[in-house]
Parts: structure tokens; sequence; C-alpha cells
């Protein structure tokens, strides 16, 4: 266990350092934040640069940020070239560089997603107003787009008795089935799941675009046209692309072509969190 923890540690000091130094000539970066533990992100990333290189025949580095808000900085300044990013974070960075999206994900031959507010099968609750005063679980602290589902629905956080955020979506599953919260929030794969096996469905969210690999303002527009085709036709399935599409997410199919327009349903579902208090009610 220790040898494991410092090989984690020293991998993450590594990327740090890597992530202040020059980029090579010719060289191409590739940035996300640690959306897992640093060393399960570098795996997860790391085979899909080392397929970029070979497809593009150019060198693809990694460099991963500390948080979201230091990956939005660094696409959307030109430090990194191309990142993966949540679909907030893509909002974020394209409000603030103009970062251009190149592809979407696809997840079990879906291109987008629904988040779901449950709660127990045998529940009393039957409405999103129902809800005030109550308990609710949400997953990461992180994920703002998990908050302004709730708000969307027509919950405000503070209208809520209390919540608390349990990190996994299995833990809000036991967590509602157990009865410790009245409500949660779910990805729809995981509520469809258990849906009439101790989990009932009181809202979904609209269509959501899902998970976007974004270049930054000003990369060569037959670069960039190169490294979308690239992904397009990566497939878990292909001898050349398949390691990277699995070691990215197993869930994932491939990539999709995307337009911004597509993330205006996340703009208008985060604009409550982008409003100063003093002008929310206006």
């Amino acid at each position: 266990m220790k040898r494991v923890l410092m090989s984690c540690l020293l991998l993450v000091a590594s990327l740090g350092v890597q992530a202040n130094e020059p980029r090579a000539p010719g060289e191409l970066v590739f940035g996300s934040v640690a959306m897992d533990i640093p060393a399960q992100m570098y795996q997860r990333l790391l085979p899909v640069t080392e397929y970029l290189s070979a497809a593009m025949d150019m060198p693809v580095s990694l460099r991963l940020s500390p948080n979201m808000p230091d990956a939005i900085k660094e696409v959307s300044e030109g430090r990194s070239d191309l990142a993966y990013l949540t679909p907030v974070a893509y909002v974020r960075a394209r409000a603030r560089g103009e970062v251009e999206p190149l592809v979407k994900t696809v997840t079990d031959g879906e291109e987008a997603f629904r988040l779901m507010i449950v709660v127990a099968e045998d529940s009393p609750i039957r409405s999103v107003e129902d809800l005030a005063g109550k308990r609710f679980a949400f997953g990461d602290r992180a994920a703002l787009l998990q908050r302004a589902t709730v708000v969307g629905a027509g919950m405000p956080l503070e209208t809520l008795g209390e919540y608390h955020f349990l990190g996994h979506y299995d833990n809000i599953v036991r967590g509602v089935m157990n009865g410790d919260f009245d409500a949660g929030i779910l990805k729809d794969t995981t509520a469809f799941r258990w849906q009439g096996e101790g989990i009932r469905i009181l809202y979904e969210s609209p269509l959501l675009p899902p998970y976007v690999i974004a270049a930054r303002k000003g990369l060569d527009p037959a670069l960039t046209e190169r490294l979308r085709e690239a992904l397009l036709a990566a497939r878990p399935d292909d001898p050349f692309s398949g390691p990277a599409m699995r070691a990215l997410d197993p869930s994932y199919d491939g990539f999709a072509p995307v337009t911004d327009a597509e993330y205006d349903v996340i703009r208008e579902l985060i604009r409550p969190f982008d409003t100063p208090p003093a002008q929310a009610g206006r």
C-alpha cells in the first residue's frame, strides 16, 4: 500500500513539473482537470495522447490541471491545445477564450444524457415541490450541473431541509433506498437501472450534452480538422484506437460531431449560479 501511495505521489509531482515546462517544437498539449485521482486520470488520458500522436504523426503530451478553473484557464489562454472537459467546464472555457468544440462523447449509443431526481419507490413525495424541507443527496461537490438541475426543476437549494455530497451515484442510491435521504440525483443510466427496484424517478432534466474535447482558439484550422477526424475515427473495437477509447471510459462507444449551440441548455441551467446575488431576482 505504501509503495502504491508513493508511486501516486511521485506521479502527481512529475505531472506538476510537466505543467510548468515549455512545450517542445511541433508538440501538441492535451489538457484536462484531474476529475479522478490524478494517477487514475493519467492512466485514462495517456493512451488518448498516444493514439493522437500516432494518428497525427506528431508528439502529443498530457497536462493535467489540479482543478477545473486551472484546466479552463490552460485551454482558454492557449497553454493547452486540446482539453477533455465537462459540459460546464466547456461553457466556462468558451466564454473565456472562445475554444472550439471538436467532438462529444457517445455513451452506450447515446449522444446526450439526463439527470434524474429520484426518491424511494414507496416515498410519499410526488412532486418537486414536495422536496421542500427534505434531505437531499448529491454526488460530487464539484458537479455544479447536479445542483443546477435541482434549481432548474424549481427547488432552490436553500428550500431543501439539508443536502450532502456522497461522491458516487451508488452511494446516493443506497442513501435514498435506506431512508437516509428523502431524494437524490442520478445520471439516467443509474436511475433506469434501479427504477422499480427500490427507486422511483420524480423528475427528468432536459437532454444534456456530454463531455467534450475542445481546441484552443487560434489552432491551425487544418490541424484542427485532422484532430477532429482522428477522434471521430476512434472506436473501442478498433485495434488502433480501441485501447485509448477503453482506457478513457469503458462505456464510451466513440465520439460524435458537436456544435457549440448544443451547450446552450447548460448555459441556461447554470445561469442562476453566475448571477450576482443582488441581481438574482431581476
